[in-house]
């Protein structure tokens, strides 16, 4: 509007309480139940796909980080749409409206009976449900990208100039509501998805984990709709992303016309854009270009950063959950991230920092980001050393050529022989034998009269984090067992149920017969366990006919305790905390007045291409070992480590102020000098100088965007 010689109109005076504008609170409120809505889905996202859609890790890892890096690519065109069309207040409205669609479309698809015809509880027409989530969650990127760099800007647009104290208040109430939604979301919906749902056979619920956060951002739409007529709404402007990306793009396209050594050089390649642009608007592209090139090695932090949410909740799925009087889930080790940014954001800012600086160490913003990096490489080390005490603990499947072949001896008071390619065994009465052998060879049982149908062997989907049992039914006649409201079904005579899945501790099933004969059989089951609980045909119904049932391990209980992950996330988080926090605050300080929001629109697509590395990796990767894997990144970090320190080295502090004051005032020789920066201060666009380790205000954003 300036450009065009017209002032911006005064904005008009909003009711107010506490000297706080009432819209606001709408705004807070919005924004609380939005974030629940985003971490509580993504929290549980990585499960369902492994455990309901039935993907792999490695394919599950891709489609969650392809999911991620499009929730940082959409901002940016969020922002464009805002300021260049339709204005923040119509941004917000209408994506919402896409988000929440995306939300109720995501919950719709884990519906499983939808599409369970035969009622065994499990799809009938995956490529439906696949379907239906791939367009909610493209949905969801597109809402929670696009109306992410509009909302807190709107908040700030609530206030009249004097307000700028009221103004600073309500962004930290507005961050801690970002941290509040998402402490809250990452641990109930994991509890909610643990819960038992559906029609005609209970399953985990997924649709309740996906439904609590569609509703709450229907909530967060409805809200903010109610506050419309309260807020104060500024016309779209223009987009300076868009003036920015135009004048880098006729600055190189008039380099490339003027390649011929017939033109004299110039001093910078955007110095050819002097033709179209103004020299103010070039010194300052100048300056965000210079902190873009530091911005290359960044996204190997992000890379191993947001595989909290998938490798590292995966590998929870192999470990003990159990803490004693709770037993905790494995995606709700996320919560650990948030819980700690709170804890170690005031003793970085109170504590750690001021230390340093007594020690007279100048311990500038790029250092500790190179810091940061290290720190959430170590996490990785320790994250492959887990791993490798994990898979000592796993069961060990067949692969390539491979088969195997359990027998479990029924006969009462008679040992029979197996030869199982080659290898034969001997089993004793209610003895179990295990072998892996060619999937062609011939296996013969000699003495083996009763039969029964050969029964698969339980997956490692079958025991993500709580229990497998099945029953085996050796006695005369069929029986029907159920555990809680879970059924084993009918088992005929010398027949295998289907494995169930069962929560650990000890549960009690109930075995009873056509005439209404009850037997109640206890167990105790630990984590990623699977039992063949074998009724022999000398089961008798009576006080003490759970004796006779013979419990098999197929699978061990998990045995690697969860609590093993807390130093990785520590280190994680410690890296966030040092890396993310500083690193908004130094783009902050390095920034043009005018172009803060290019930075920060650089610093989003760093976090995307950061999940595109690790999808690259998961396909990619020939890596049979996933601790392999991790150690992979964590060096790969330590190579952008390296890289990242030598770049920051060379890297002169600037006073953007300074520099742009040459140009509005051309006379002045103080101010023609090259502005000098102090490395241990940073300048706030008032002009007033705060300590670098003053990070109170900027540390909440680093949770907005991740």
């Amino acid at each position: 509007s300036a450009e065009k010689g017209e002032f911006e109109k005064p904005k008009k005076k909003s009711a107010s309480i506490f000297g706080y504008p009432i819209s606001i609170f709408f705004i807070v409120v919005n924004e609380f139940c939005e974030r629940f809505s985003y971490y509580g889905m993504r929290a549980v996202l990585v499960l369902y796909f492994k455990y309901f859609l039935g993907w792999d890790d490695d394919f599950a890892t891709t489609i969650y980080h392809t999911f991620a890096a499009l929730c940082y690519l959409t901002p940016i065109l969020g922002a464009i749409v805002a300021d260049s069309w339709l204005g923040k207040f119509k941004t917000i409205i209408y994506l919402s409206i896409v988000y929440a669609a995306g939300q109720v479309i995501l919950a719709v698809s884990a519906i499983h009976d939808i599409t369970d015809t035969d009622r065994d509880g499990t799809p009938d027409n995956m490529t439906f449900h696949i379907s239906l989530s791939m367009v909610g969650l493209l949905l969801i990127a597109l809402g929670t990208g696009g109306i992410k760099p509009c909302v807190a800007a709107f908040g700030g647009d609530q206030f009249q100039d004097h307000q700028e104290k009221q103004r600073g208040t309500f962004f930290s109430i507005f961050y801690l509501s970002i941290n509040a939604g998402s402490l809250l979301s990452t641990i109930i919906t994991p509890v909610l998805r643990a819960q038992e749902c559906g029609i005609h056979k209970q399953r985990e619920c997924y649709p309740l984990a996906f439904g609590v956060p569609a509703a709450l951002m229907v909530v967060a739409l409805i809200v903010f709709i109610v506050g419309s007529g309260m807020y104060t709404k500024t016309a779209p402007q223009g987009n300076i992303m868009v003036k920015f990306c135009r004048c880098v793009g006729f600055a190189i396209k008039n380099r490339f016309r003027h390649r011929s050594s017939a033109y004299p050089k110039r001093e910078h390649w955007m110095d050819w854009a002097e033709e179209k642009y103004d020299k103010l608007l070039i010194a300052q592209v100048k300056m965000v270009l210079k902190v873009l090139f530091l911005y290359i090695p960044l996204p190997m932090f992000w890379a191993l950063f947001d595989q909290q949410g998938s490798r590292w909740t995966l590998q929870a799925t192999t470990m003990n959950g159990d803490f004693g009087l709770l037993t905790i889930q494995p995606d709700q080790m996320q919560t650990i991230n948030p819980i700690l940014i709170l804890v170690l954001v005031p003793i970085m800012d109170s504590l750690i920092y001021p230390l340093i600086a007594k020690c007279n160490l100048n311990f500038t913003a790029l250092k500790r980001m190179t810091v940061g990096m290290f720190l959430a490489a170590l996490a990785f080390v320790c994250a492959g050393l887990i791993q490798l005490q994990i898979d000592e603990t796993l069961p060990k499947f067949p692969s390539g050529a491979e088969a195997q072949v359990k027998f479990i001896n029924m006969i009462e008071g008679e040992a029979i022989s197996v030869n199982a390619g080659g290898h034969v065994y001997e089993l004793k009465p209610f003895d179990v034998r295990e072998t892996h052998t060619d999937t062609h060879a011939q296996v013969c049982a000699r003495g083996f009269e009763k039969g029964g149908e050969p029964q698969s062997a339980p997956t490692e989907a079958d025991s993500p984090h709580s229990s497998s049992p099945r029953f085996l039914n050796g006695w005369t006649s069929k029986l029907n067992v159920t555990v809680g409201e879970s059924s084993f079904g009918d088992i005929v005579a010398n027949n295998m149920s289907v494995y169930v899945s069962v929560g650990q501790g000890e549960p009690q099933f109930k075995i009873m017969d056509a005439s209404g004969n009850e037997c109640v059989f206890t167990q105790s089951l630990g984590f990623g366990s699977s039992y063949t609980n074998v009724i022999p045909p000398t089961f008798a119904f009576g006080e003490n006919c759970a004796a006779s049932i013979r419990p098999i391990m197929d699978i061990s209980p998990n045995s690697v305790h969860m609590a093993l992950q807390i130093p990785q996330y520590f280190l994680m988080t410690a890296g966030e905390v040092v890396f993310s926090v500083t690193g908004l605050e130094f783009a902050y300080s390095q920034a043009p007045s005018n172009m803060k929001s290019v930075l920060q629109a650089g610093w989003l697509l760093t976090v995307a291409f950061g999940n595109i590395i690790v999808l690259i990796v998961a396909e990619a990767a020939t890596l049979e070992e996933q601790w392999a894997e991790y150690i992979l990144f964590a060096s790969l970090l330590v190579v952008v480590c390296v890289i990242f320190s030598v770049m920051a080295y060379f890297y002169t502090y600037i006073d953007p102020m300074k520099i742009e004051a040459q140009f509005a005032h051309p006379d002045s020789d103080e101010l023609k000098r090259k502005g000098s920066f102090d490395k241990n201060k940073v300048h706030d666009p008032h002009g007033k100088q705060r300590k670098d380790s003053d990070s109170k205000y900027l540390f909440c954003s680093s949770r907005l965007q991740i």
